[in-house]
């Protein structure tokens, strides 16, 4: 029912960022406050038996959704950001993408070692963001808890990437 209620809300803009592609857009979701909490819900349904003792979420996207889930759950939220947005003490992990590299940061205090951090973004493409950010949170000492996405492009095989990292990845509605 939920992945029926999100691919309903979401959608399709052709040829952005670039000829041939189609950019799943979100923001529709945005506007109905009952899908919103509904969202929310199902990953909190579908998590209640994962230790996790923080989320963390993937700018932009993954933030309004990890943020919302972290809140109803009770504990603290993390944001995993593009390099040079953090004002403080930082740790980076550089990472291919497939037209060139990126860098995202967390604070060095973000949590404690050996905490489990839930990985939250809106979508998992070819899972590269993701996986570099499960990458940072071992080396600093965290467990990667799981993976929460609201939608998957299944099609580009990102989760075959993220499941030897942890086999926990929760997708509420697929393409």
């Amino acid at each position: 029912m939920i992945a029926q209620q999100i691919k309903s809300a979401i959608r399709d803009i052709p040829d952005f960022p670039k000829p041939g592609i189609i950019f799943k857009d979100i923001t529709p979701i945005l506007k109905d406050p009952q899908l919103c909490e509904n969202i929310v819900e199902a990953f909190a349904d579908q998590l209640k038996d994962t230790r996790i003792d923080a989320i963390a979420g993937i700018e932009s996207r993954g933030f309004l959704f990890g943020l919302s889930l972290a809140t109803k759950l009770g504990i603290p939220f993390v944001p995993v950001r593009k390099a040079g947005k953090l004002p403080f003490t930082i740790k980076q992990k550089a990472y291919k993408l497939e037209y060139g590299t990126a860098t995202i940061e967390l604070h060095t205090d973000a949590f404690e070692p050996g905490q489990h951090i839930l990985i939250h973004d809106d979508l998992l493409a070819t899972g590269g963001t993701a996986l570099a950010a499960s990458e940072l949170i071992q080396e600093m000492g965290g467990v990667v808890a799981g993976f929460s996405f609201v939608v998957e492009l299944g099609f580009l095989n990102g989760m075959e990437r993220l499941t030897p990292v942890c086999n926990k990845v929760v997708v509420l509605a697929e393409y």
